[in-house]
């Protein structure tokens, strides 16, 4: 069995590509400021809410506040969204990523061009909300999760786009990442399934699959008890129990004894992802990390002078 290492990785800040990060900060300061995506540009461009109003002092300075109580993430994007607006504003951050903050909790301070933090709220209140979102809706899962061995996983299901920053928003609410792409992991499921055709052909593909990656782990979905022993035997060093009862997890967790890595998934809720805590599971995986997440509320506020 390969180490547990190379199967589930928690993302970290120094992970992410920070070049790819501006061109993505890019194309939301171009939807907000040029209506990038018309196909029929604007005639005027620019911030022409803030350009209406008179003349603003040269320098201000305005608090990012937790409005409830969230896990933060994001934070560290803040000195890079303002940066694609010019060089006459500055965030620092006060919380971390990853920290519990409770409402009415200051997450960072911006200072500079009012003109320019006026421009770039709603970019880095974005972000923030929806990346903390996913961080708080997480660490809400795992505190139901438990005190156990078991691990809990998110998957591919994500925003197109935000790919890594959702699955680090995981990491910082206490989750595990799964693989991060189809690049990763040999990943055979109920789609393959169908492709072959019967559980001979699955352990033939599993045994291939080793063969032709044999740096890749090979997880293979099952949704029977009979399709385990197969692929066991094929070599399988992950067998992933898709919609499978307590009961019935308790069985196939007899029948790998060890063997493999396991993991469940599909049709497991907040509510019920207590009863598979104590089963013996190495993993319980699920979307919802993300795409049940609710974005925080999160507001700028400029102290009186």
């Amino acid at each position: 069995m390969p180490a547990i290492d190379t199967l589930i990785k928690r993302l970290s800040w120094d992970d992410l590509d920070v070049a790819h990060l501006r061109r993505f900060i890019e194309l939301a300061r171009d939807e907000d400021l040029a209506g990038l995506g018309l196909r029929q540009k604007p005639a005027r461009t620019g911030d022409q809410s803030t350009a209406a109003l008179a003349a603003a002092p040269r320098t201000a300075r305005a608090v990012l506040t937790a409005r409830q109580p969230l896990v933060a993430c994001g934070l560290p994007l803040i000195p890079l969204i303002l940066a694609a607006y010019g060089k006459r504003a500055t965030g620092q951050p006060v919380a971390r990523d990853g920290r519990l903050v409770p409402a009415g909790a200051p997450l960072a301070t911006l200072d500079g061009d009012p003109r320019i933090l006026l421009a770039a709220e709603r970019v880095i209140l974005n972000f923030l909300q929806k990346l903390s979102g996913i961080a708080t809706q997480t660490r809400d899962y795992v505190e139901a999760l438990g005190s156990t061995r078991t691990r809990l996983l998110d998957t591919r299901k994500t925003t197109p786009g935000y790919r890594m920053l959702e699955k680090y928003a995981v990491a910082c609410g206490g989750g595990w990442n799964h693989r991060l792409g189809l690049f990763d992991r040999v990943m055979l499921k109920d789609n393959h399934l169908a492709l072959l055709g019967s559980t001979d052909d699955l352990a033939t593909a599993v045994a291939r699959a080793k063969k032709a990656a044999p740096d890749l782990p090979v997880e293979v979905e099952v949704d029977r008890l009979d399709q385990i022993p197969p692929v066991l035997a094929a070599g399988a060093d992950v067998i992933l129990l898709d919609n499978f009862t307590p009961a019935q997890i308790k069985r196939a967790l007899a029948l790998v004894n060890g063997r493999a890595f396991t993991e469940a998934s599909g049709g497991i809720t907040r509510k019920t992802l207590p009863r598979y805590g104590n089963l013996g599971l190495d993993f319980i995986s699920t979307g919802a990390l993300v795409h049940q997440s609710r974005w925080v509320d999160i507001g700028l506020d400029w102290p009186a002078a």
